[in-house]
C-alpha cells in the first residue's frame, strides 16, 4: 500500500470522512472539518501508524502546526524516513 493510501486510511478513520475526500490538497480543518482535538488525535495516529522497528515517528508540536494538509503529512512522513 502506497504512503498516500495509508495516510488516506488513517485520516478517513480519525476524521470520519470518506477516503475519496482525503486528497493531497485537502486541508484538515477547512476541507475535512477537523477541530483542534481532531488534529491532536490525527498527529498521534500518524505517530502510531508510521512508527516501526526501523523508524520512530515523533512529531513535535512545532512540526504538527505545519502539517495542515494531506500532502503536508505525506511530505513530513517521507522526510522523516517513512517509505512508500
Amino acid at each position: 500500500m502506497a504512503l498516500l493510501e495509508k495516510v488516506q486510511a488513517v485520516v478517513a478513520e480519525k476524521l470520519s470522512v470518506d477516503e475519496s475526500e482525503v486528497v493531497p490538497g485537502a486541508s484538515f480543518t477547512d476541507d475535512l472539518n477537523a477541530d483542534s482535538l481532531d488534529l491532536v488525535e490525527l498527529i498521534m495516529a500518524f505517530e502510531e501508524e508510521f512508527s516501526s522497528d526501523d523508524v520512530e515517528i515523533e512529531i513535535s508540536d512545532e512540526d504538527a502546526e505545519s502539517i495542515t494538509t494531506v500532502q503536508a503529512a505525506i511530505d513530513y512522513l517521507r522526510d522523516n524516513g517513512v517509505e512508500d
